[in-house]
């Protein structure tokens, strides 16, 4: 039996898989430029018209003293008094300025309680200014919260479906400020590889200067090409424009990554394995313990006795795969699929291929999460 498993795993590996035509994503999609990103906004606000699902003000006093401030504001004196609701929510506000913001324009913004509020559904953010790093407020943020989860509890049982103590307000911030950005009258402009790789920079200064016919794009490093625009006489945004939909192949390391948990395994696709032998079988081990009970007899002097007792079974299980041969110039990919054609499950093709890596024979990063 083992004899022709291991017949069928070298005739499995040695039919070759059909080619598959090589992907070319744009430029665009490999690439962030230089100066074109977005900037993270956050404010502290108040979500009302909850029914009876807001923070319990004895356990969130910054709430109570955050909406006595908002009544304040509108000309309504509340110190002093016993001020109780439970229709009040106290929330982070989190938000995204992106690139080259215009004021008017409307932004999405995500809401999530902070106190120990239930559900903000059907709740309604209060003007809420949003500020950035440096302080200054660029948002501000109002509307109602769709919250998508549910809630419900009783006496002795509760459900709860998501998250609702978490929501968003599509469209729910209107951009105050600007920020200052000269995009046009920059020289240069620099591309930054999002997965860094020489070969890949390489090939896009290549595509870059055939389309422009001159060599106007320079790769620094892994990360960077650089593009001169002083030598190709057009605005940056007019010469982004033109390059972002250029197709490049890109290159990456051989890896392999594995996931303990689920037993996923991803291979890439320039993953080569060395001349190797495998072997595996299914051995599984049971112990048990039995313990027996011995007691004196009737009239006698004596104490109970526990003796133990242990079983063990040790089963073997249907055969694994015998001593199998694996040649030279075979992807991980053709091991894969003979291993899959033998039927052996992802938590013995994981131990399978860590024991290729500690043999040496698998030529690939292995990342083992």
């Amino acid at each position: 039996m083992r004899e022709l498993l291991a017949a069928a795993l070298l005739l499995t590996l040695a039919s070759l898989a059909s080619p598959v035509p090589a992907a070319e994503p744009r430029i665009k999609d490999l690439v962030e430029v230089e100066g074109v990103r977005g900037n993270d906004l956050v404010g502290y606000g108040l979500v009302v018209g909850l029914n009876g699902t807001g923070d319990g003000l004895r356990n969130s006093p910054y709430t109570e003293e955050a909406l006595s401030s908002l009544l304040e504001r509108l000309g309504i004196n509340v110190q002093g008094e016993a001020f109780r609701p439970k229709n009040v929510a106290a929330v982070i506000v989190t938000a995204t300025l992106p690139p080259f913001p215009r004021t008017g324009a409307r932004i999405d913004v995500t809401v999530s309680a902070i106190g120990d509020a239930k559900s903000l559904l059907g709740g309604t953010l209060v003007m809420t200014p949003l500020n950035a790093a440096d302080g200054e407020i660029y948002a501000v943020a109002q509307g109602p919260v769709l919250a998508g989860g549910l809630g419900v509890e009783g006496a002795a049982a509760s459900v709860q479906i998501g998250v609702p103590t978490s929501g968003s307000i599509p469209g729910g911030a209107r951009i105050e400020r600007e920020i200052a950005f000269e995009f046009d009258s920059m020289t240069e402009v620099r591309l930054a590889l999002r997965d860094p790789d020489f070969t890949t920079a390489l090939r896009i200064e290549t595509a870059i200067n055939e389309a422009f016919g001159d060599p106007v794009a320079r790769m620094d490093d892994a990360t960077t090409v650089t593009l001169n625009l002083g030598r190709i006489g057009a605005p940056a945004a007019r010469v982004i424009s033109r390059i972002e939909n250029l197709t490049v192949e890109p290159d990456q390391p051989a890896r392999v990554v594995i996931d303990q948990r689920s037993g996923t395994i991803v291979l890439g696709a320039d993953v080569k394995i060395s001349r190797v032998a495998i072997s595996q079988g299914n051995l599984t081990i049971r112990i048990s313990e039995a313990p027996i009970a011995v007691q004196p007899s009737p009239f006698a002097e004596g104490e109970t006795i526990i003796l133990p007792r242990t079983d063990i079974l040790i089963d073997e299980g249907e055969p694994g795969i015998g001593l199998a041969l694996v040649e030279e110039n075979v992807t991980l990919a053709d091991l894969v699929d003979g291993l899959n054609a033998l039927g052996v499950g992802p938590r013995d093709m994981i131990d399978i291929l860590k024991a290729i890596k500690t043999a040496g024979a698998l030529h690939a990063e292995l990342v083992v999460q």
